[in-house]
């Protein structure tokens, strides 16, 4: 599924107001932009929310960054998906995350995360209408679970990494598997305006034990992950400054490896931040 070179990735896609969504996306789409990705969150209808996004656009793909497998049935997803694609032209991508031991514990499961994002693609191959392998991507961090979406997905949408870090995964999976990192953005030249937005964002997710080792092993120390992370880790996690300057970072990703590279504004202060998205349409070509 081609997605173009960039995307927006947007909480407010799915939490805002319906007809403002609808409105923001249909001018998205207008804007060029190859893909539109809305976040699992809590559940909830996932799938109702991509439709309202595909009914409202007519070229951009729209894409889920991503489900958590213990808040989704697989048979629902797989019936979901398949109506999608043939209503709207074969436009939904369908990301998949294993997300972490305290969603499984909730679902009354152990957590194995091989074990079980495999044993959930099982389910999507033998559903009525199962799920294509080019039809579905994983929110793969670590090395097994990168190798686990190569075989069994179209590839991976990872969170909070760096170029450096889509370098080795392009090593690792090959030639052919996508990748289409998330890149937070803010829009700020003021340094300390830029990683004040940036550490309200990303402190919550340093707390969590998978997305912290992630950050290890691309080479970052305990010390950075404390008190929202350091300048080091911000400077290199967040594109902030103007729109050349996020440009860079996207052609540093696409240099790495990348195929796709999605845009997550934050620090805009508005609850639809479509002032930022125009700012940085530029980007899409």
């Amino acid at each position: 599924m081609d997605l173009g070179l960039t995307g927006i990735w947007s909480i407010e896609l799915r939490m805002a107001d319906p007809y403002e969504i609808s409105d923001a996306a249909a001018e998205l789409d207008e804007l060029g932009w190859g893909a539109l990705w809305i976040p699992g969150l809590g559940g909830g209808d996932i799938l109702g929310d991509s439709e309202r996004l595909l009914q409202a656009t007519r070229t951009a793909k729209v894409a889920v960054g991503v489900a958590s497998i213990w808040r989704h049935p697989a048979a629902d997803m797989a019936a979901g998906h398949a109506h999608l694609q043939n209503t709207y032209g074969r436009r939904h991508l369908l990301g998949l995350g294993v997300s972490d031991p305290a969603a499984a514990r909730s679902a009354g499961h152990p957590y194995r995360p091989l074990a079980d994002m495999g044993g959930y693609l099982d389910e999507l191959d033998q559903a009525p209408a199962p799920v294509p392998l080019a039809e579905r991507l994983m929110a793969a961090l670590g090395p097994k679970m990168t190798e686990l979406a190569g075989r069994r997905t179209a590839g991976v949408h990872p969170f909070m990494v760096t170029p450096e870090y889509t370098s080795a995964a392009r090593s690792r999976l090959g030639d052919g598997p996508l990748i289409a990192p998330y890149q937070a953005v803010v829009l700020e030249r003021d340094p300390a305006k830029a990683r004040t937005a940036a550490r309200e964002f990303l402190n919550v997710f340093l707390g969590m034990d998978h997305y912290a080792r992630s950050l290890r092993r691309q080479g970052f120390a305990q010390e950075d992950l404390t008190r929202g992370g350091s300048d080091r880790l911000i400077d290199r996690i967040v594109a902030w400054g103007d729109v050349e300057t996020v440009g860079e970072r996207i052609r540093a990703h696409h240099q790495a490896g990348a195929d796709h590279v999605c845009l997550h504004v934050v620090g805009a202060g508005s609850a639809m931040p479509l002032p930022q998205w125009r700012e940085l349409a530029s980007l899409t070509s």
